[in-house]
């Protein structure tokens, strides 16, 4: 069979969504080769300490390899860009899989040094917008690529969606929708049973679908930069301070610092929830949603009281849910819902825009 394109990723951050893709693309290595020959290689994968080098690619991996492999030596990105150049390796990809706020600044020298980037952390589309537009001059000018559409909805293609209306000179008017597949469980259970908030919140941790802090989901932080990476692509120079988020968490236990303090203390807001649930409207269900107006240019992150029979409404579980209202459809919304967190379908968007990029390259 003849490979007909080769390429190269370099993986930062073999948490759950960098080991899964791992996993991914190994699986289908067989496939790509037969059906795009195409050829996937992952050269050199790295955690925040330890990076594994091999120039013709595993063919395995473990987290473990990263300390028992002879190819292992200890994390620098100058010694990855002189690794890379040594070996002559071209189409190179660059994967953020990390969750890290201080990873971002390497991805200027990352285009500098010939990488392509694909992301699953949202910081860089987050950033102040100074670094936002200059991270943007700097792939136009060395002719690279930055793929991101796991920031937004998880392998749900909402980034795409939103590019290919606007890019085709669709106006839209409105984008909102519940962002955050914990607080979705949280909401839908909560409007759906008689059970009290605390135990709902305990529910969603067990799970494995809140944050280690649930405050962190709590807060509307996630759901706001989220948000703001949509308005983004609809070329609105908007930063975070110019979003209004209603945080789900009451000053007198935002105050507690320490995590154990305040899960100690949840069961505080059974009676704050109980109150709004009992006085939402009777054909209405809470939902936590981000609303994106683009003719007042507004962005707001809230709580509210949705009737049951639309899409964010009729949601369940720990779905998302997007309504893209445009001056074509009126007031009928384009829906995209489905799984918007979880390390398969996340990693399989990254694997998505690795193909999408790959069918760009030579």
């Amino acid at each position: 069979m003849k490979i007909e394109k080769t390429i190269h990723l370099v993986i930062f951050g073999v948490g759950n969504v960098g080991k899964t893709l791992i996993k991914q693309v190994l699986e289908s290595g067989e496939h790509f080769e037969h059906n795009k020959q195409l050829l996937i290689k992952i050269p050199v994968i790295t955690n925040s300490k330890l990076m594994l080098l091999k120039s013709d690619g595993i063919s395995k991996f473990k987290e473990s390899n990263l300390y028992l492999n002879e190819n292992v030596k200890q994390y620098n990105v100058s010694e990855i860009f002189d690794f890379v150049a040594s070996e002559k390796l071209n189409n190179l990809i660059a994967i953020d899989a990390t969750a890290s706020q201080d990873f971002v600044k390497n991805y200027i020298p990352l285009i500098e040094n010939g990488f392509h980037i694909i992301s699953a952390n949202k910081v860089a589309n987050t950033l102040p917008i100074d670094f936002y537009e200059t991270l943007r001059k700097t792939l136009k000018s060395h002719q690279k690529q930055f793929l991101y559409e796991t920031n937004v909805g998880a392998g749900l293609p909402i980034i795409e969606t939103i590019k290919g209306l606007y890019e085709s000179g669709e106006k839209i008017n409105k984008i909102r929708g519940v962002f955050s597949g914990s607080l979705s469980y949280i909401f839908n259970t909560f409007s759906s049973q008689e059970i009290s908030f605390s135990e709902v919140l305990n529910n969603a941790k067990n799970l494995g679908l809140t944050e280690p802090d649930i405050r962190e989901d709590l807060s509307g932080a996630d759901v706001a930069r989220k948000l703001l990476i949509l308005a983004r692509e609809l070329t609105l120079k908007k930063d975070l301070e110019d979003i209004k988020v209603q945080t789900l968490i009451p000053k007198r236990l935002s105050k507690k610092e320490c995590v154990n303090d305040f899960n100690e203390s949840i069961h505080e807001l059974d009676n704050l929830f109980q109150y709004i649930k009992n006085h939402s409207k009777n054909t209405g269900v809470l939902r936590y949603v981000g609303e994106l107006d683009i003719t007042r240019q507004t962005l707001d992150v809230k709580l509210i009281s949705e009737e049951k029979h639309t899409a964010i409404g009729q949601l369940q579980g720990a779905d998302s849910v997007f309504e893209i209202y445009t001056e074509s459809y009126g007031e009928l919304p384009i829906v995209i819902r489905g799984a918007g967190a979880g390390k398969e379908v996340t990693a399989r968007g990254v694997l998505s825009d690795i193909l999408k990029l790959s069918s760009t390259l030579n």
